[in-house]
């Protein structure tokens, strides 16, 4: 499993706005010029997140983005499901319903499962307020 820049960047599009809350909507172009990424690119990742309601976006004069809830209730498992698709390690436990037909006799399913579960579960004990908190140890990395 790799996560693409889609995700990497959506974590760091959600995280910029986490950091600024009291700024009310905040401009694509600022989110951009912090983050060191395209505006063009931006668009279509910012497309997905006010799509699914984690975003709430304002056009025109005073316009921009912001989050749409507290950064504690945003899983970081969930914005890069949403961006990634899946967190499958394999092919066969990306789709919801297992179609493999080796499932019955495949000797690894139940160790690619476990590793899916554990990259879930690990994502999903992470929210964007633990991402946003420098100050701990180990949170002072960049993505």
């Amino acid at each position: 499993m790799m996560i693409s820049t889609k995700g990497r960047y959506a974590l760091r599009v959600m995280i910029d706005l986490a950091e600024h809350p009291g700024e009310g909507f905040i401009p694509l172009k600022a989110i951009a010029e912090r983050q060191g990424i395209s505006v063009k690119y931006l668009e279509s990742i910012i497309k997905v997140l006010t799509q699914a309601g984690y975003l709430h976006g304002l056009r025109g004069k005073g316009g921009g983005y912001k989050l749409t809830r507290s950064p504690e209730q945003y899983r970081i498992g969930d914005i890069l499901r949403l961006t990634e698709g899946s967190l499958s390690p394999v092919t066969c436990l990306s789709k919801p319903t297992m179609d493999c037909e080796y499932a019955a006799e495949c000797r690894t399913l139940s160790m690619w499962k476990g590793l899916y579960d554990m990259i879930n579960n690990y994502f999903d004990n992470i929210t964007l307020s633990d991402l946003i908190q420098p100050e701990i140890p180990g949170n002072d990395f960049v993505i």
